[in-house]
């Protein structure tokens, strides 16, 4: 290295290096100084430019380029680069050059004054700036320690580089041998070249030197870390092997050998199918050549755990006496005769055909009207298993499926927990809510329930962590929703869709008589002989402090007078405490809940219409004025389009018909018309409010008042064709509760009222119709 072609270093610095020299860009590398470094030359400039060259005094300039470029521009070029000569040049057949050049001295690109066929350039000759002192010589000394040590921990660089860095005195030359030594980026190296000054050189290799240093001293510990595992592990697996020698020799069996082999007697009693039996099997092959120390183990383990408790084989027996199962259903639940008739056509059917599979229903009513209860119920009735999962808010795919075992924590999903959680795999399984089903980035539960839900598909379900398939289709699933609307078509196609409407008054009673006073008492420590509900007091607590389809608050009213109640007990009342309609205000307060239907129909221009909610049904009051002004209608009370165009349709019709209907032909031309449904906060939408908005508007116009205690509902059309509309029942259980006596409604709806309960109809006065002329008829007093 202290010599160059021939010549010594002090020769070298006086070699001649002309002014202008044709430069030879270098990508990946920088050449330093009294540096040689091969190359291997490919593109075509840089040929010529060697072939020129050659010819004369070999010296040319080498400067790195900006990235990895094959065909640099002059902008591409850094300013700074090195005048070196070539010492060695080899052709090879496939047009290749190999050449090994050696660094003379530092160089600045003055310009280039030739692009073609090379780069040419005129130059300037840098020079180090050194001040040699005791600082400069101790950082010299310092930085060579540094590379001898990572000479020691490098195993790319050879022992002899610490000989040469020993014999190198020129403080700004070891910088350039350490730098070109130590595996820097392009961009480092080139800023090493760019270091006139000898000490701050210095000073910058030795930064790069201690961060290499810790790198190799890090790396160095880790190594050392793992080969002591590694030595103790095999260390281990030597003294284990030996004992397992001992023992066989002993006739013991260790602890690992027994538990494998309680492992494969449990398997051979789960009675898997013969694909998973040789999957669980293929796993305890695994886990016996698995140290116990290992992560793997404890993930197999738990695997072949969930593998063996799943009841591939297990089932209950159905109890098929239909008029047990009949009685059971009837004990617990008031009613709901639609519901009880599929559960025992269920048990009919599956008494003549063994194999059937498992119904997937789906309950969809208002709150509170027993759909989860009911669940629990079929459950007893068929003398099966219950399994519930809340599907309330659930996000992630994998609540459905699993997690695959490759996640830490890893777990089947919710549906095969259940199944092994039931014990058996024809449970009653209640998905709760399906309707309240979230989606986001993780995935979409829906999607995923479309093969548990579906019979020609459940027999083969395979859970993500499981990975092999298991039949659901001895299953008897049970979704439950509110309302249908927000369930994904695809889903609401695989179930049979069962509706539970809201209860009547009646029904309510004799539910609180027969089920909820009794359960309330028995969960507060009390008897009939120390709380009774006289008959009058319960019309008055479901009318006056609950408003529902269902029963949910009204058990929680029951359960209020029972605190209460029990409260007085405790503090030494021996007084035998009855409700009565004088005395419940003393228990719940003040009324809550108030009828105002005979207060609000006292003027023309107010209407009474039916409205289905999700919590069952309710009725809405159309109120409508007119003011002076001109053709302006102002609908308010927070409605939807479809409300809004039924109201435009409304007026379109009376306006078109208004010589027959006894109405000014210009009344729109003179006034304006404000139309209100109350409750403003809460929106209200659907076409079925067209009759009741149709009446108000003609109510006032005529000067004609509604009659009390009547209500209607129908799409109006711009013919004046009333069209029959959804809800039916819970339209009419609503208006039963406010103390409705007629109801006018679509002709095509005459079918849903058959199907109420004979009490009901009885209770109520139904008006059918097809036109609006007859709906006016009807409602309208004289």
């Amino acid at each position: 290295m202290s010599r160059l072609d021939g010549f010594s270093q002090d020769e070298i610095e006086h070699i001649d290096v002309p002014d202008t020299l044709p430069i030879l860009p270098i990508r990946d590398t920088v050449l330093y100084p009294f540096i040689s470094i091969p190359l291997i030359i490919n593109s075509k400039k840089s040929i010529k430019l060697l072939d020129d060259i050659m010819s004369g005094d070999k010296t040319l300039g080498l400067v790195a380029t900006h990235g990895n470029i094959e065909d640099p521009k002059a902008s591409d070029l850094y300013l700074f680069g090195t005048a070196a000569k070539v010492i060695r040049l080899l052709k090879f057949p496939e047009g290749t050059i190999r050449i090994i050049v050696s660094g003379i001295r530092r160089i600045k690109i003055d310009k280039i004054i030739q692009e073609e066929p090379y780069f040419v350039s005129k130059i300037t000759h840098v020079k180090d700036l050194i001040d040699n002192n005791i600082e400069l010589e101790a950082t010299a000394k310092n930085a060579a320690t540094q590379f001898h040590k990572i000479i020691s921990l490098q195993p790319y660089l050879p022992d002899e580089l610490k000989i040469v860095a020993m014999n190198i005195d020129n403080p700004g030359l070891l910088a350039d041998f350490v730098a070109s030594n130590l595996n820097l980026s392009v961009v480092e190296k080139q800023d090493i070249l760019e270091t006139f000054d000898v000490k701050t050189r210095l000073e910058k290799v030795t930064v790069f030197l201690n961060k290499e240093l810790k790198l190799l001293e890090l790396g160095s510990k880790i190594q050392e870390n793992v080969q002591n595992k590694i030595d103790k592990t095999q260390r281990e697996f030597y003294l284990r092997e030996q004992m397992k020698a001992i023992q066989n020799e002993l006739g013991d069996d260790d602890e690992r050998s027994l538990e494998v082999k309680e492992l494969r007697d449990k398997i051979e009693k789960a009675n898997m199918p013969k694909d998973v039996e040789k999957e669980a099997v293929k796993e305890i092959n695994r886990l016996q050549k698995m140290p116990p120390g290992a992560a793997e183990y404890t993930v197999s383990r738990n695997y072949l755990d969930w593998l063996i408790s799943l009841p591939w084989s297990i089932e209950t027996k159905d109890n098929l006496e239909i008029v047990d199962a009949k009685k059971i259903l009837d004990d617990d639940h008031y009613n709901l005769e639609k519901v009880k008739e599929r559960i025992l056509e269920y048990l009919g059917v599956r008494k003549l055909k063994q194999d059937m599979k498992g119904p997937i229903l789906c309950f969809v009513g208002p709150p509170g009207v027993g759909k989860t209860s009911l669940g629990k119920s079929i459950a007893r009735a068929l003398g099966r298993k219950f399994i519930r999962m809340s599907l309330g808010g659930v996000r992630d795919e994998a609540e459905i499926r699993g997690h695959r075992r490759t996640y830490v924590g890893a777990l089947p999903g919710k549906i095969i927990q259940g199944i092994q959680k039931a014990g058996s795999r024809n449970p009653v399984f209640m998905l709760d809510e399906i309707d309240k089903l979230g989606t986001d980035f993780r995935g979409d539960p829906s999607s995923a329930l479309l093969e548990v839900l579906d019979p020609e598909q459940n027999n083969s379900f395979t859970d993500h962590y499981i990975n092999l398939p298991f039949d659901l289709s001895k299953v008897m699933f049970i979704t439950t929703a509110n309302i249908l609307d927000p369930i994904p078509p695809a889903l609401r196609d695989r179930m049979e869709v069962i509706e539970l409407p809201g209860y009547s008054l009646d029904e309510k009673i004799f539910i609180v008589e027969r089920f909820l006073i009794p359960r309330q008492l028995k969960e507060h420590g009390l008897t009939n002989e120390n709380l009774q509900f006289s008959k009058d007091v319960l019309p008055e607590i479901i009318q006056n402090y609950t408003q529902e389809a269902g029963l949910r608050n009204l058990e929680r009213e029951i359960a209020t007078i029972c605190r209460k109640t029990a409260k007085e007990i405790a503090s030494g009342s021996k007084n035998k405490f009855v409700i009565q309609k004088k005395n419940l205000y003393n228990y719940l307060g003040q009324i809550k809940y108030y009828s105002e239907t005979a207060q609000r129909l006292t003027e023309p221009g107010i209407a009474i219409g039916l409205a289905w909610t999700p919590t069952g049904g309710d009725i809405i009051f159309i109120e409508s004025t007119m003011m002076k002004g001109g053709k302006n209608l102002s609908l308010t009370g927070q409605l939807g389009n479809v409300m809004k165009e039924s109201a435009q349709a409304g007026l379109s019709y009376i306006r078109s018909h208004s010589k027959k209907l006894k109405i000014k032909e210009d009344f729109f031309d003179k006034y304006d018309i404000h139309l209100h449904v109350p409750a403003g906060a809460i929106p209200k939408d659907g076409p079925s409010a067209g009759t009741s908005i149709t009446t108000s508007l003609v109510s006032l116009l005529t000067g004609r008042k509604v009659k009390n205690n009547l209500a209607m509902t129908g799409e109006i059309t711009l013919r004046g064709t009333i069209l029959p509309v959804g809800g039916i029942k819970e339209k009419v259980l609503a208006a039963l509760r406010a103390g409705i006596k007629t109801i006018i409604l679509p002709e095509k709806n005459k079918k849903d009222i058959i199907e109420l309960p004979t009490h009901i109809k009885n209770k109520l006065k139904f008006i059918y119709v097809n036109k609006i002329d007859e709906v006016l008829k009807a409602a309208l007093e004289r």
